[in-house]
């Protein structure tokens, strides 16, 4: 079963229960953290931008966990083979934080010792700028960036958790907007075009449970000319009402129902630097997946863990649109993960 939301309203009733479950093509549903059935210092808030091209990915974090705030960049360079991913992390009542309540507009600006980030939104389009005075090895790292063409549909699900009714998410996926700037770091200029560089916002709010596995995939470019690329996802929470699978195309929302992400092992263990599968049960999403880098993570603090792996590549394969036509993929630049956290 796929069930759209169709009908606008707050995300919760006055008892902080979800009101409906299920997916819907725009941010339908009113997020209030005031309504939310939970201790505050349950409630996780982030906006997380991924950019991508050919040559290099960096990806931008503005959260707020309830028990502590993250601020955390990451840029990846492909033809150096190189990665680095810094964090900054507060204390909330050291860093006071209100996330917007909606992706629509809002404006987030945040600042610790050495760095600044703003993710600004006049409704026409989105820009993402700041700086960082050690970034790595001392040396500094300064990003502007415009993202424009947002299609018009985009991937929204409201996720119940079974025998957990104050846990939720509510997340937004906002595919192939287009990218215009230039990414600043050791003497090098990452410039991002927008006719090859594109973006995806990932907008969660949400209680969780504690201990979560999840997986999820990425990309977004051009397909014979025409804005293309694909969400997919499963691993927490109750998915019966519907899943986030689905196909961006034109501006548009195809919606598909499960995909399997196929990992492979190697002595027992994931090897995630070796070809992946993913595969629809409809038949509709058939990927191969050539990992290029592995953009791997591990925090062990006992109570709180963290154990990531977001590997970037190229996708080849077929992707089949509500209309029945078929779309052939070669080497579209994207990345799929496998996250782990107790938090």
């Amino acid at each position: 079963m796929q069930r759209r939301i169709i009908t606008p309203g707050p995300l919760h009733d006055e008892n902080g229960r979800l009101i409906e479950t299920g997916y819907a093509t725009e941010l339908i549903r009113s997020y209030d953290r005031r309504r939310v059935a939970a201790n505050r210092l349950r409630i996780k808030e982030w906006d997380y931008y991924a950019v991508c091209c050919d040559r290099f990915a960096f990806a931008v974090t503005i959260d707020h966990n309830g028990y502590m705030t993250m601020d955390s960049i990451s840029l990846l360079d492909f033809e150096k083979n190189t990665q680095v991913t810094t964090s900054r992390m507060s204390l909330p009542f050291i860093a006071r934080r209100s996330m917007p309540a909606s992706s629509r507009e809002g404006n987030i600006r945040v600042s610790g010792k050495g760095y600044r980030m703003a993710f600004l939104n006049d409704v026409k389009q989105r820009r993402l700028l700041g700086n960082m005075d050690s970034f790595h090895q001392g040396r500094s790292l300064s990003f502007d960036l415009r993202l424009t063409d947002a299609p018009a549909e985009s991937m929204v699900i409201v996720t119940p958790y079974k025998d957990h009714p104050e846990a939720f998410y509510y997340n937004q996926k906002i595919n192939c907007m287009r990218v215009d700037g230039v990414i600043s770091y050791g003497g090098k200029d990452y410039v991002c075009s927008p006719e090859n560089t594109f973006a995806v916002l990932d907008w969660g709010r949400g209680v969780w449970t504690y201990d979560n596995t999840w997986y999820w995939g990425s990309a977004s470019g051009l397909a014979d000319g025409v804005p293309f690329g694909f969400n997919i996802g499963y691993g927490f929470g109750d998915t019966s009402a519907a899943t986030e699978n689905v196909l961006f195309y034109g501006g548009k929302i195809h919606k598909l129902s499960q995909v399997t992400f196929g990992i492979p092992l190697k002595d027992g263990k994931e090897d995630y630097l070796s070809p992946w599968t993913f595969s629809s049960d409809d038949g509709r999403f058939e990927m191969q997946f050539e990992p290029v880098m592995d953009r791997s993570a591990l925090v062990d603090l006992k109570l709180i863990c963290s154990d990531q792996h977001q590997v970037f590549g190229r996708f080849s394969g077929t992707a089949v649109l509500d209309d029945g036509r078929k779309l052939e993929i070669r080497n579209l630049m994207g990345f799929a993960e496998k996250v782990r956290n107790k938090w």
